[in-house]
C-alpha cells in the first residue's frame, strides 16, 4: 500500500514539482494540498495523511504554528518542514512544534524522498550540520555565538520576518488575526530583544536580516 503525503506550500509550482516527484515513487502518493494553513486544517484529517511537508513561511499564518496546531488535531501524521531558510534558525523551531524532520529548498530532491522514507519509519531527519550543532550545543550547554534573533519567540520572528518583507502592521495584524495594538506589543519585545532604539532601526535591522538569510 502507498504511503499518502499532503503537501502545504503557497507556492503552486512547488506543490506541483512536489507531487510529480512524490507521486513517481512506487510507495508514495500525494493524498491532498494546501496553499495555506487553515486551508489544511480544514483538508488534512480527511486526507488521511501518513507524512505532511510543510513550509514555514506561508501566504496566510505560520507553518510553525500549523505543526502544533496539526500534532493537536492529527498527531498520527509526521510532518517535515521543507524551506528556503536556513536550518540554523528554524530547525530547532519545527522539532520544538513537533516536526519529525527539516530540510532545506536547494536540497537535492534525494534528500527529500530520504527524509520522507525516514519519518515513516519513525526516525528523525535533520542534515549532519545541523546534527553536529545540535551535539555541541548539549555539550556546551549553551549556544555559543546565537544571533540574538535567536532569541525571539516563534510569533516575535514571525513578526520581524514579515517586518523585512516591507509588510505594514496593520497587513501583519490581518495575516495573522491579531489586533494592531498586540503587534505593536510583539514589535516592542523584539526591539527590546534586539537592543533596537526606535521602530525606524527595527525595519532597518528586518530588512537586513531578511536580505540576508535570503543570500545565504
Amino acid at each position: 500500500m502507498k504511503r499518502k503525503v499532503f503537501l502545504v506550500d503557497d507556492h503552486p509550482l512547488v506543490r506541483e514539482w512536489l507531487a510529480n516527484l512524490i507521486n513517481q515513487q512506487a510507495d508514495l502518493i500525494v493524498c491532498g494540498e494546501a496553499e495555506s494553513a487553515s486551508q489544511a486544517i480544514q483538508q488534512i484529517e480527511a486526507s488521511g495523511p501518513d507524512v505532511i511537508i510543510a513550509d514555514i513561511t506561508l501566504a496566510q499564518g505560520s507553518g510553525l504554528e500549523l505543526i502544533k496546531d496539526v500534532r493537536g488535531i492529527y498527531p498520527r501524521a509526521a510532518i517535515i518542514v521543507l524551506s528556503m531558510h536556513e536550518e540554523s534558525l528554524y530547525a530547532e523551531r519545527a522539532l520544538r512544534a513537533g516536526a519529525r524532520g527539516y530540510v532545506m529548498k536547494k536540497e537535492s530532491t534525494k534528500k527529500i524522498l530520504v527524509a520522507i522514507r525516514q519519518v515513516l519509519e519513525g526516525k528523525l531527519y535533520i542534515s549532519d550540520r545541523f546534527a553536529a550543532t545540535m551535539a555541541e550545543k548539549f555539550i556546551d550547554g549553551k549556544n555559543q555565538g546565537a544571533s540574538p534573533v535567536e532569541g525571539l519567540s516563534d510569533r516575535e520572528l514571525q513578526v520581524f520576518v514579515m517586518i523585512g518583507q516591507g509588510i505594514e502592521t496593520r497587513q501583519i495584524a490581518e495575516s495573522l488575526h491579531l489586533s494592531i495594538k498586540t503587534v505593536q506589543v510583539y514589535c516592542a519585545r523584539i526591539k527590546e530583544k534586539l537592543n533596537l532604539a526606535n521602530a525606524t532601526e527595527l525595519v532597518r535591522e528586518a530588512i537586513r536580516w531578511h536580505e540576508a538569510s535570503k543570500a545565504g
